[in-house]
């Protein structure tokens, strides 16, 4: 297992942004930048070992910074979405940063992804560690938050996210990753024949703003059953509409231990991903807002349905609904969210 440290590129002052190729004797690599403590890149083998790069993303910083696809990155302070841009917490109104009118979406309109992290590398642990500092205020959050990302490739291919953060004040918290998924290759056109299953037997609906009303809906007999793995054109074309899914799912299984969570296959190439995770929601976004407007690496157009994020995470507007899995985090207590992300190929 190899590291590989580089400049990226450089922000609007000339600061260079680091990065790191991760490798693995499985065939995968990884490569990180501490803009946004994000994944940018992770090439993997079909079933006849040619490799494919499989997220979505962009060769230069500005692109990202002009982009709101939140392409591989890690979002917050809370990622998914606060209705009405506010929350109280012990008796006080915080008023958070409107970036989806009127609510607040992945931290706001300067949240995590869009800062430069610092980067520090643990090459015994074929590891990265990205550590940001968010001052009390932050896009309208209480305290400071001491917030880490750390990505380790495994020899076996698996790609293990861990994010924690602390704070000196009571405050809410939700880390989330954002890669979008295409295991046919970034440049290969939309996902509808991959197939795609979520361990979850009900979602949390939402109302025309896509903020969650409060209620568990069973997924039996919906659209929303995914637990058998369909083909996402089969899935998008049974749900109906434009814009495909953009949904919480509340994952089978216990909160705090490690288990699956979903699986996303492409049967033409043989690419498998496997997400376990220890939180207690699932975002399934397919990308219907994606268009050709985006062009990608290599010059790439995007195009609706081009990836698939899968974004384990509490709750979207935990903070304002009580019967919700908490997002709340005190001082003393440490904030935890492990993802393992499993590639395989089948023969």
């Amino acid at each position: 297992m190899t590291i590989d440290r580089f400049v990226f590129d450089h922000t609007a002052d000339g600061t260079p942004v680091e990065a790191v190729t991760l490798t693995s004797p499985a065939g995968l690599s990884a490569t990180l930048i501490a803009h946004g403590a994000r994944l940018v890149r992770l090439t993997a083998p079909d079933r006849a070992g040619a490799l494919a790069d499989v997220v979505l993303g962009f060769d230069r910083l500005a692109d990202y910074l002009d982009s709101t696809a939140y392409f591989g990155a890690t979002c917050g302070r809370y990622g998914n979405r606060i209705g009405g841009a506010a929350f109280t917490l012990d008796g006080v109104r915080h008023g958070l940063s409107v970036n989806e009118p009127p609510n607040h979406l992945h931290g706001g309109a300067d949240g995590f992804d869009r800062r430069l992290w610092a980067m520090a590398l643990e090459e015994a642990e074929n590891a990265v560690t990205f550590t940001f500092r968010s001052p009390d205020g932050d896009q309208g959050y209480p305290g400071e938050l001491l917030a880490q990302t750390r990505y380790r490739l495994t020899a076996d291919g698996t790609l293990a996210i861990t994010m924690t953060a602390t704070t000196d004040a009571p405050t809410m918290v939700n880390l989330v990753h954002h890669s979008y998924w295409n295991l046919a290759g970034h440049a290969a056109g939309d996902a509808r024949d991959h197939r795609l299953t979520v361990l979850g037997g009900a979602i949390t609906p939402v109302d025309s703003g896509l903020i969650p009303t409060g209620e568990r809906l069973p997924v039996d007999q919906t659209p929303f059953d995914l637990r058998n793995g369909p083909l996402l054109g089969d899935a998008l074309t049974a749900l109906g509409g434009t814009v495909g899914f953009d949904h919480n799912w509340c994952v089978d299984g216990g909160t705090g231990a490690v288990r699956p969570v979903a699986r996303l296959e492409h049967p033409p190439s043989g690419r498998r991903l496997e997400l376990w995770s220890d939180q207690p929601g699932l975002q399934v976004y397919t990308g219907g807002y994606l268009s050709a407007a985006i062009i990608g690496k290599g010059g790439q157009a995007y195009c609706p349905f081009a990836g698939i994020a899968l974004e384990t995470q509490r709750f979207p507007n935990s903070p304002n609904i009580g019967a919700f899995p908490t997002a709340r985090l005190d001082p003393g207590q440490r904030y935890v969210h492990r993802m393992e992300l499993r590639l395989t190929a089948e023969g």
